[in-house]
């Protein structure tokens, strides 16, 4: 006579591998905390660039801040990648914990967990997709995943605070070496773990930075493009057709409207030209993690700004020839960034005039800026910052 088969939910000790080990957790916890903190103080420089608050404004220099931000940013969002799934499987026999709650800081630290899990698993998911422009979500990218970020920040303090006693016992107290008589010769060990852990995430990182770190493009096997690789040598992310810009930056009758103290001038594609021309190499920095140096040449937006009756460092309002209310349409430029001698209103890229994606008949270029704010197909300059 068989004997009926009982079954029971596994409990955490019936996991015996010594990747489990809290020492092995917490450090893995450790990494991945070290790239959520990168990844919000990145991030907020992003975002503060592009939503700028007086008591923290961004200036022009150095020209490449940006650059290496934003490069920092996305390759260490790619680095994650593997740190989240190294923590998942570190943790997974956790959920096994029977009673499921046992008090109010079991119940915060599961919480927290629970918040913290779901929301880095989201942006990691959802930054991936924007770096690739595959934009398979209803909502907007920038707010929703800024929103998000300060979730991630807050769950992973609450769930530091709450460990935090486990933590440092694991990495500081007696024992907390990896290699222990205990731990089985056969079979993965916490070291092998973690080195394996280390090369994931160098590999990782090593087949994304080159979209930001020149000599390294040749291994950038999963960045969406090569920085280099558009019309004059410079990647483009937004064209002409896209926008619905073709027919107005190509109109023969195109004319700069400088708006400011002196009045409203129009000013030709050939008057501009005849103005003092200023050459500078600077790099352009996209949200998606590229960036490639160019060398611009046209003319100050600082003399632009004395021509209309204003100062040199009056901010400026910048308008696109692209639809009102399209996305990044308009930007405005500080006084700060209208006074460096490198911020131009550019006629040429690369010793040619423009490509229509790249802005013809003339575009926005200037240090340490996003590439979303260097604003392409200008019609409109409204000196004193205010739109008109």
């Amino acid at each position: 006579m068989n004997r009926p088969i009982r079954l029971r939910a596994p409990e955490p000790e019936d996991f015996r591998s010594p990747l489990h080990d809290e020492r092995v957790v917490a450090r893995v916890g450790a990494y991945l905390g070290v790239a959520v903190l990168l990844l919000f103080l990145t991030g907020l420089v992003s975002h503060l660039h592009q939503h700028p608050v007086a008591w923290l404004p961004f200036g022009p220099e150095p020209a490449w801040a940006y650059r290496v931000t934003q490069g920092v940013h996305v390759a260490v969002g790619f680095a994650t990648l593997p740190l989240v799934l190294a923590k998942l499987y570190a943790v997974y026999p956790r959920l096994f914990v029977r009673p499921p709650l046992t008090g109010w800081r079991h119940a915060l630290e599961r919480g927290s967990v629970g918040v913290l899990v779901a929301a880095t698993v989201f942006q990691v998911v959802t930054g991936i997709l924007n770096v690739f422009k595959l934009y398979v979500f209803g909502f907007g990218f920038t707010s929703v995943h800024w929103a998000t970020a300060w979730l991630v920040l807050g769950a992973a303090l609450v769930h530091v605070g709450v460990k935090l006693p486990v933590v440092v016992r694991a990495l500081t107290g007696p024992g907390h070496g990896l290699a222990t008589p205990d731990e089985p010769t056969a079979g993965p060990t916490r070291r092998g773990f973690l080195g394996s852990i280390a090369v994931a995430t160098l590999a990782v990182t090593a087949l994304t930075v080159g979209q930001t770190v020149t000599p390294l493009r040749a291994l950038a096997l999963l960045a969406p493009r090569d920085p280099y690789d558009g019309p004059q040598d410079l990647a483009v992310n937004k064209t002409a057709r896209g926008a619905h810009v073709e027919e107005a930056a190509t109109d023969p009758g195109w004319a700069l409207e400088l708006v400011g103290p002196a009045g409203t001038q129009r000013l030709s594609r050939a008057d501009l030209l005849a103005l003092p021309r200023h050459e500078a190499v600077l790099p352009i920095a996209c949200v998606e993690g590229w960036s490639a140096s160019a060398r611009w040449s046209g003319v100050r937006v600082r003399d632009l700004a004395l021509l209309s009756g204003g100062r040199a460092d009056d901010p400026v309002h910048v308008v696109s020839l692209q639809e009102p209310g399209t996305s990044y349409a308009e930007s405005d430029l500080p006084g700060s960034y209208v006074a460096h001698d490198d911020t131009l209103l550019a006629l040429t890229l690369n010793g040619a005039d423009l490509d229509l994606d790249h802005g013809f008949p003339a575009r926005i270029i200037a240090p340490n800026r996003p590439g979303v704010l260097q604003t392409k197909w200008v019609g409109r300059l409204v000196v004193g910052g205010a739109a008109a």
